[in-house]
């Protein structure tokens, strides 16, 4: 384990800082973000420029495999969001989860995305698996990771006019594509 992980356990776990209720005197930083904690689990809350930094300092300190990299559309959530008071909600949030197998340690990375820009790093350099879960995130939201080799739709068609999952997109029916196939067996 590496001092600086140590030293972030240590506050955290003592200070019991969490998400929701995080002091400004007992703001932790970690690979550079501030750190919070939920469920047991450490919490980094990286800016938008940030991430590239946040991630690969992540990666340097053996969390070698990314377990899951989403968004979230928070246009029309009414509750309160559990944030630090120092970072500024946005719209868009993309949720990244790594693993460090040696230390059997998992940690999320919350980063904001602004609606006026949605922009992010890719991590495909380090994590080749991000692939298609940057794709998707793309595909659903409208998120576009800068320098991903492949920023195309997984999901929907080429075509496809708008992004799914975003709180605003219209909702309508979607034309049944074999109307022609029989039900008779």
């Amino acid at each position: 384990m590496s001092d600086e992980s140590a030293a972030v356990e240590d506050s955290v776990s003592e200070d019991s800082v969490s998400e929701d209720s995080v002091s400004e005197q007992t703001a932790p930083q970690r690979f550079g973000a501030r750190c919070g904690e939920s469920s047991g689990q450490a919490v980094l809350f990286a800016t938008v420029d940030q991430y590239a930094d946040v991630c690969q300092a992540a990666f340097d300190d053996g969390f070698d495999q990314l377990i899951d990299l989403t968004a979230v559309d928070y246009l029309t959530f009414a509750g309160a969001r559990p944030l630090p008071t120092e970072v500024a909600a946005e719209r868009y949030e993309v949720v990244t989860q790594l693993i460090n197998h040696q230390r059997r340690e998992r940690i999320r990375i919350r980063t904001q995305v602004p609606a006026d820009h949605p922009e992010i790093a890719s991590v495909f350099d380090l994590w080749p698996g991000s692939e298609n879960l940057e794709r998707e995130v793309f595909d659903m939201f409208g998120i576009v990771f800068t320098d991903h080799p492949d920023m195309s739709r997984v999901l929907m068609p080429e075509s496809w006019d708008g992004h799914p999952l975003r709180k605003d997109y219209a909702i309508g029916s979607i034309p049944v594509q074999f109307k022609s196939a029989s039900n008779q067996r």
